[in-house]
């Protein structure tokens, strides 16, 4: 809470009643007179228990309830229910307001949906271990309303629009947050244009220095874009006018996240990403016409300019599974470079942009199952949650892979279509009939040739399942699958079979311990457990079953530690840890506390005695690059740069382990970084490269190793330096060797 100074009370009541308008004024044509009044009477509520409230920013706390409903409202398209929820969605957590006076006040369906908004509220809670089980939770509201989750990405929305006013360490964590899990969930609940503006603002605050250099370069090629835009679409709009299609078409450049994915993941210079920008034709057209209509659109661009064949995407006849609809080409322009077009209805549009919540508006008269597709996919979330096994950090990596992946189209023997994720096998297709029909699955016919089990499927295969009463499943089944349903009811089926093997497990080792006038308990199991060196007591009692641990090993080892009696025995049993140990221990405690203070910051590059450190070899951090420690239970501290491809997840998932750090006296020490080099073969080329780092930088190399194909060469270089300014020095000299096409920096040395 802020403290107040020379505030205008009465202009910010006049702020808050404008924007209060402005939001009626947004949801007026689907709202009656009932739906106007109640919508008041939680603005009355909301401006009445945040009165005295205050964000970061300084601005009164009543402006982010109002901004979430406005978000609701305008950018996923939800009605007057969800706007009270999201005016309300902070009220109970932050006031004195209990759930039960909101049921008293708007009724049983608003009361619970602004309760899983508030039990969702401390999903990523930095002082809490739990995250990844309270992101289970969040989902588990999917089985309760859909708006929980929408209204919750609302609420991140006007966050990440806010977050400048957040301490630096406090934006990194939010915005990979963000990035790992909120911006997917939006891609697969169909809300396009959150997902983008989520992907792009994560994008400003975990690679600031990035994401400034494409916004400028788009910025200074707009005019140029506009330019070859209007040139290209101009014989389209005339073709279009001329057939008496109503349509808006728009030139909307790619997200500047997709522009980083490109330029980071493929090596690509921006100058050349040729689909930098994407033209949208939006046609007006009656349910019954819209895929001749979109497909005579497509004839129409295709008689003005020659498509790719390969690029081709028919997402009308085969919708994806969030509702997505288009067609989608890409065609060459008379200057030589490739342009995407994508060609759809307006409530195509409009269910591309809103998602699941558009369906709502179209539900009345949809013949094309977008609906039973998104019922399908919340269908296929709950059987995760309900099948996983209790790993919620597993099952979080599971729900995103899920969420990324694309969908094959698959026919069963009699010509039903299911859908599955690309990469999916026949073991997949198997669980995804039914689970018993996946554990005993011994082989599949697919287009009526014999496959095994680990067979990768594709679009347009018929496949048929091969069973046998006799099969069950196994451990290496797990490498087969990639969708998280089979993996789920994988490790229950092998869970159970594992049971039943550690109950006989357990009742030869109980046979042995009375023989050995030991009384068996649970203690007794843990230490043996620990001493076998084995994850749980279930595995104690299974490896025992299986003849993996011998009953005789575990006499002698009793034996040796007796002294002068059973009770000697058992209390070393219960005391494990050494003194040594027990120091060890309280050592790690007091570091994690201390580093964990409220104003702690770990410096690199002095007190190396003091603290056990370690460079991440995923990313390899050097002086000036921004980091941050995160401390590991056998390895000390490792230091991770922050755009780190494995930051998100670690600071997603682990917050309560993320130290923040900086470094000092960074001329002192070397640190290894690795450079790609790509260009033109050509006689001296590599002593070139090789004195400018030598001679001219002074700089000691680890290694460097060049291949050369058809005249192209491709370097990888190990290189000491003491700081990125050290580096990119380095970098910009190398460009100017004439025959470099590309000079990069490489995150971690140990592929380099």
């Amino acid at each position: 809470m802020t403290t107040l100074t020379a505030v205008d009370f009465e202009l910010e009541k006049k702020e808050i009643l404008k924007r209060y308008k402005h939001l009626l004024r947004s949801i007026q044509s689907r709202t009656n007179q009932e739906d106007r009044k109640i919508i008041r009477k939680a603005f009355d509520l909301a401006v009445e228990s945040h009165k005295d409230m205050r964000r970061k920013s300084g601005e009164p706390y009543i402006y982010h309830p109002l901004a979430v409903a406005q978000i609701c409202a305008d950018e996923i398209g939800l009605g007057a229910t969800a706007i009270v929820c999201a005016l309300l969605h902070d009220v109970v957590e932050d006031t004195e307001i209990s759930i039960e006076d909101i049921k008293r006040l708007f009724g049983d369906k608003i009361a619970m949906i602004i309760d899983g908004l508030t039990k969702i509220s401390g999903v990523f809670d930095n002082r809490s271990s739990l995250q990844a089980e309270n992101f289970r939770k969040m989902l588990l509201t999917l089985s309760d309303d859909v708006r929980v989750i929408l209204i919750k990405l609302a609420d991140r929305l006007h966050n990440m629009r806010t977050l400048e006013s957040m301490a630096r360490d406090k934006q990194l964590k939010i915005a990979s947050e963000t990035l790992y899990l909120y911006a997917p969930l939006a891609h697969r609940l169909g809300l396009y244009a959150v997902k983008t503006e989520l992907e792009d603002l994560g994008l400003k605050y975990t690679e600031p220095d990035t994401y400034q250099m494409i916004v400028d370069k788009l910025k200074n090629t707009e005019d140029v874009r506009k330019r070859f835009i209007n040139r290209f679409t101009m014989p389209i709009k005339k073709a279009l006018a001329e057939q008496g299609l109503e349509f808006e078409m728009k030139g909307r450049p790619k997200s500047i996240f997709s522009i980083w994915n490109k330029v980071t993941k493929k090596g690509v210079p921006f100058e050349e990403i040729y689909d930098i920008f994407a033209i949208r034709i939006i046609i007006d057209s009656k349910p019954e016409n819209e895929k001749a209509d979109c497909w005579k659109v497509y004839s129409m661009v295709t008689d003005f300019y020659k498509p790719s064949p390969e690029r081709l995407r028919d997402w009308i006849s085969t919708p994806r599974a969030n509702g997505y609809e288009s067609l989608h080409t890409t065609v060459m322009s008379p200057t030589g470079k490739w342009v995407e077009v994508q060609i759809r209805t307006r409530r195509m549009d409009d269910i591309a942009e809103k998602g699941y919540a558009a369906h709502w508006l179209y539900k009345e008269g949809s013949k094309n199952g977008s609906e039973s597709n998104i019922e399908s996919w919340l269908k296929r979330i709950r059987e995760m949650i309900e099948n996983s096994d209790g790993n919620a950090l597993e099952f979080i990596d599971e729900f995103k892979l899920n969420l990324f992946s694309e969908e094959i189209f698959i026919f069963t023997p009699k010509g039903e279509l299911k859908t599955l994720p690309a990469g999916s096998t026949a073991l997949d297709f198997a669980y995804e009939v039914h689970s018993q029909i996946g554990n005993s699955c011994i082989g599949a016919k697919v287009n009526n040739k014999l496959v095994p089990l680990s067979y990768p499927l594709k679009s347009g295969d018929q496949i048929e399942i091969i069973t046998s009463s006799k099969q069950r499943p196994k451990e290496d089944w797990l490498g087969y699958v990639v969708t998280a349903k089979a993996k789920g009811r994988i490790k229950n089926a092998l869970k159970e079979e594992k049971r039943a093997m550690a109950e006989e497990g357990r009742a030869m080792l109980e046979r042995k311990l009375n023989h050995m006038k030991l009384k068996p308990d649970g203690e007794l199991f843990n230490r043996l457990a620990k001493n076998y060196k084995v994850q749980s007591v279930l595995d104690l009692f299974h490896d025992i079953a299986i003849g993996k641990i011998d009953l005789k090993t575990i006499s002698e080892y009793v034996e040796e530690r007796k002294e002068t009696s059973t009770n000697r025995f058992l209390n070393l049993l219960r005391n494990p840890f050494s003194r040594e140990k027990a120091a060890e221990r309280e050592k790690f405690e007091d570091m994690v506390t201390s580093l964990r203070g409220k104003d702690s910051m770990l410096v690199i590059g002095e007190n190396l005695q003091k603290i056990d450190y370690k460079l991440a070899p995923c990313c390899n951090p050097i002086p000036g690059d921004e980091v941050f420690g995160f401390i590991t239970i056998n390895e000390g501290i490792k230091i991770h740069k922050t755009n780190c491809p494995n930051a998100i997840s670690l600071m997603s998932n682990y917050a309560y382990r993320i130290v923040k750090a900086k470094w000092i006296d960074k001329n002192s020490l070397s640190f290894l970084s690795a450079l790609k080099v790509t260009g033109f073969d050509d006689v001296g080329i590599v002593n070139n490269i090789t004195r400018i780092i030598s001679n001219e930088q002074h700089l000691n190399m680890r290694s460097i190793s060049f291949d050369s194909n058809d005249g192209i060469f491709e370097g990888n270089i190990l290189v000491f330096v003491n700081s990125t300014e050290h580096l990119n020095s380095l970098i910009q000299k190398l460009k100017k060797v004439e025959g470099v096409k590309s000079v990069y920096r490489v995150d971690g040395t140990e592929n380099a």
